[in-house]
């Protein structure tokens, strides 16, 4: 009969070892709300660095710097394409099917039926859906936009590319003035 008096004692010692363990390995130090920010997945502090950006492209910011550093285009360029094409609406489809932030033709849509001497004029490029994403859709726009950089050698006649092509210098005026309030 004493082996049967040792359980209970013991299933309760070890009841209070696990518990002990368990918030051992899972404390957590206090947190000081007023001078930590949450950590990020990569464990880096990621912030955005423009401060004049108009509050409804706010929100793309980090992507925004990031396409501007991958591809070497200037962060407040993409900002006024951004405003100049979408408003900062990532979901807006145009009446000619341009599609999100960037408002990139897409494969498919009507885009779809616009012909060029060789067949579609836009084959190759992502479908709706995938411009549909917000970062798809910048890092697309802007590797577009940095091509044009690269090929025209200067942001206005990049930007007459990247426009609406019956508008002249039009919509690269437009896009250049925005920026330049950007800069202000």
């Amino acid at each position: 009969m004493q082996p049967q008096k040792a359980i209970i004692p013991g299933i309760l010692l070890g009841s209070l070892i696990l518990i002990l363990s368990a918030r051992l390995l899972t404390s957590t130090q206090p947190v000081n709300a007023a001078t930590e920010q949450p950590k990020k997945k990569n464990s880096r502090q990621i912030s955005c660095t423009m401060k004049s950006l108009p509050d409804a492209i706010q929100p793309w910011c980090i992507q925004i710097e990031a396409a501007a550093k991958k591809y070497s285009v200037p962060a407040e360029l993409i900002a006024a394409v951004m405003m100049q094409e979408s408003g900062g609406q990532s979901d807006v489809i145009s009446s000619s099917g341009a599609v999100g932030l960037m408002q990139v033709m897409p494969s498919d849509g009507i885009a779809a039926s616009f012909m060029c001497a060789n067949g579609p004029c836009f084959a190759s490029r992502p479908t709706t859906d995938q411009l549909l994403d917000p970062e798809f859709n910048i890092d697309y726009g802007v590797k577009m936009l940095a091509g044009l950089l690269e090929r025209y050698g200067n942001e206005r006649d990049a930007l007459k590319s990247y426009g609406p092509y019956n508008v002249g210098y039009y919509y690269a005026d437009k896009v250049l003035a925005i920026r330049s309030t950007l800069l202000e």
